[in-house]
């Protein structure tokens, strides 16, 4: 790290230069090539799946994105001529929109279940030509605009879909910008140096946008969710700040003790910086750990966060040198430059608060231990109601036009009818035809089924459907209960006698497949990250109880900020009020993807704090004296790190997208606990009671184990243990 700090510092200029020819390369190529997100739920093997492929074997020319138009009169009916020639016209010049394939009116001869039995709500599907992430927005927005034509004081008229949502959406820019003055504000007040503040706002940034870039040209070979250029952007956001904050914070205190810019950037990293890489690493490995699970929704995400989290830290280890060397001393306010030319080069010391604080926990492990033990204990009951599942359109907030589409076909149909399943099935012979027709007759008096309509077949057609709609909402813990019902009851008594092999799909099926597969593999995954996270602590600290602590310790956040999100979103704590719809079952994935995340964030946090502590075990030998040498040398930096980091994280609560909102909320409550509870009162009060078995390690294991330096130490200078009044050395 020395040689290409060193490097970079020196030849500043020209790496500057080079990281703006490579984002300038990176946004041309991606605006040639433009994205392809799309989001893939099937799940090889899943009833659902099967469905969806016969399907679009038999029907290719249904495989766009299809959406609605509704429409509601509050008096008479919509079959009014004032109702349905402006409709009828409407949807005419609708159908000529260039992405859209074809319109099904309700008044067509075909159409007339499209009409409610009151005769006061209908609706028209719009079916594209494409999925809805390959639409030009142009076209979409084409579509709303004639729709709005028709819209009357009498005539209520709103649109749903996919397509409609994303164009509808809003946008995320804003919660960036919020992020970013959010922790500007918090590096002003750390530093006091406008100079300072800035390097890690402008590291985070390019990052940001080179990552957004190449995630954006990766989706043309990689399958990744319309999501992942968001959620990276949250990651990459919060980490680049964090991660060039720490490295600023070792330069400052270098230049404070009298070294030359040039070797004040080297040590700081070939320090702090060689932590960042060990602690990136760790996300991105993280991150990348969803590939066991197999899932293609979840792989293109989890390799869009870790080539965020790789920009990062690349950023870190080449643009931030260059720019300490443009700005030379000014990493120092002012002030703190006219007190180094007045008194000299002075050590930095923890003093004050986090002095005093290091000292409490020192003396009082034995109270603190299981009062912040009962609070997270406390904290945790709600994940115990966690009900996984899948967020639709009636989670919308209130004011958009899906939610009230979604809302108005409820009324109107029904609520199972936003979320209709479809009994799939090959029908080879006149038996399986017959067979199929008696199970039609069979569903249609099962509980839970409002309606089931065999949808006719054109001559010679060899897939035949069912769709059935249920009395339950698609959200409803009722409609999985028939899911499983109709598979295991129902279908099996049906197909026996002939060759018929009925799968039950549908959107709904397949969010609830989903859900049942991650909740499957979650042991799995949890198993994977928690022995690769042990691994790395091992090698790193050389203990085998700091790896098991931090693994409790990871454990523990994770499933408090599980509870808060289910308190919020599931239960409804403040939802609407926030903008971000009414509650719901909590997205399938983010358990997955919040774990990961969370792993990678907490060892940044325990890297930072117990290599000092580490630092000082190996000079002393004095596991009193390096826990509290390290918790008063790190806190300061370690929570001005969190706090960044819960600014970026709320910052995308009030984007209005609910997905990025529980990730928002759940990843705010995690770095809170962990920066301000775990790391500041539960993991030092524990390390103090373990005493040296902290630094335990069997001598074989030792032997066998390579040796890794994550944090080498500075020139070794006498440092007394904090209290009040002494001053100590802060080498973070």
């Amino acid at each position: 790290m020395a040689g290409i700090a060193r490097w970079c510092f020196r030849h500043r200029y020209l790496v500057v230069l080079l990281w703006v020819a490579a984002l300038a390369t990176l946004g041309v190529a991606e605006r040639a090539a433009g994205t392809a997100y799309s989001n893939d739920f099937a799940l090889p093997g899943t009833e659902s799946t099967h469905a969806l492929d016969l399907l679009k074997s038999a029907f290719p020319q249904q495989a766009g994105e299809s959406d609605t138009i509704v429409w509601h009169v509050a008096a008479g009916t919509v079959r009014d001529p004032a109702v349905q020639q402006p409709i009828t016209a409407m949807l005419a010049d609708v159908a000529r929109v260039p992405s859209v394939a074809g319109v099904t009116s309700p008044y067509a001869e075909t159409g007339r279940a499209q009409i409610s039995q009151d005769g006061q709500t209908a609706y028209a599907t719009v079916t594209f030509t494409g999925i809805a992430q390959q639409i030009p927005k142009a076209d979409v927005q084409r579509v709303m605009d004639l729709a709005e034509t028709a819209r009357t004081d009498h005539l209520q008229v709103e649109l749903g879909g996919q397509a409609i949502r994303q164009v509808n959406g809003v946008s995320t820019s804003a919660s960036e910008i919020v992020g970013v003055v959010g922790a500007a504000v918090v590096l002003l007040i750390a530093f006091g140096s406008l100079f300072a503040m800035a390097l890690p706002l402008v590291t985070a940034i390019l990052s940001l946008v080179a990552g957004t870039f190449s995630i954006g040209l990766l989706s043309h070979v990689i399958s990744m969710a319309d999501i992942a250029p968001t959620l990276a952007a949250l990651i990459g956001l919060g980490v680049g700040i964090d991660y060039a904050l720490f490295i600023v914070t070792r330069h400052r205190n270098g230049l404070k003790a009298g070294l030359a810019p040039e070797e004040s950037a080297v040590r700081a990293l070939n320090t702090s910086g060689r932590a960042v890489i060990f602690a990136g690493a760790t996300v991105c490995v993280a991150m990348l750990g969803m590939l066991v699970l197999g899932l293609s929704f979840l792989n293109g995400v989890g390799i869009a966060a870790a080539v965020m989290v790789l920009i990062s830290v690349i950023a870190a280890s080449t643009l931030l040198p260059a720019m300490l060397g443009i700005i030379g001393n000014r990493a120092l306010s002012r002030r703190e430059r006219r007190r180094l030319a007045a008194d000299g080069p002075h050590d930095v010391h923890a003093q004050g608060f986090w002095a005093r604080w290091a000292g409490l926990v020192q003396r009082r492990p034995g109270l603190l231990t299981p009062l912040a033990l009962i609070v997270m204990l406390v904290l945790v009951i709600p994940v115990f109601s966690l009900r996984l599942g899948n967020s639709d359109q009636g989670n919308d907030p209130a004011t958009t036009t899906t939610r009230k589409a979604y809302d108005m076909l409820a009324n109107g149909f029904g609520p199972g009818f936003n979320g209709p399943l479809q009994l799939v099935a090959e029908t080879h012979s006149p038996a399986d035809q017959q067979a199929l027709a008696a199970l039609a007759q069979t569903v249609r008096h099962t509980p839970g089924v409002a309606a089931a309509i065999p949808l006719p077949a054109k001559p010679g057609a060899t897939v035949g459907i069912i769709q059935v709609v249920p009395t339950t909402s698609p959200q409803d813990a009722k409609t999985s209960d028939l899911i499983r019902h109709l598979r295991d009851d129902v279908i099996p008594p049906a197909e026996r006698g002939s060759t018929l092999q009925v799968y039950v799909g549908g959107q709904t099926a397949i969010f609830d497949d989903f859900a049942d597969v991650i909740a499957g593999k979650m042991p799995l995954f949890i198993g994977v990250i928690i022995g690769l996270g042990f691994l790395l602590l091992l090698v790193a600290f050389r203990s085998v109880v700091v790896p098991l602590t931090a693994a409790v310790m990871n454990l523990l956040a994770a499933a408090a900020s599980f509870a808060v999100v289910v308190a919020f979103f599931q239960w409804g704590w403040g939802t609407e009020a926030l903008g971000l719809g009414k509650a719901g079952p909590i997205e399938a994935f983010l358990p997955v993807m919040m774990l990961a995340i969370l792993f990678g964030l907490s060892m940044d946090y325990q890297v930072f704090l117990v290599s000092r502590m580490h630092e000082e075990w190996v000079h002393t030998g004095d596991n009193r004296r390096a826990v509290t040498l390290g918790q008063a040398a790190t806190g300061r930096v370690v929570t001005a790190a969190a706090t960044i980091m819960i600014c970026v994280f709320l910052a995308f609560v009030f984007g209005g997208q609910r997905v990025i909102a529980e990730f928002g909320v759940g990843l705010a409550t995690a770095v809170f606990i962990d920066a301000f509870v775990l790391r500041t009162v539960l993991v030092p009060a524990l390390m103090h009671l373990f005493g040296k078995a902290n630094w335990w390690l069997p001598r074989w294991v030792d032997r066998w184990l390579p040796h890794l330096s994550v944090e080498p130490a500075e020139d070794a200078v006498t440092t007394p243990l904090p209290d009040a009044k002494k001053p100590v050395p802060v080498g973070q």
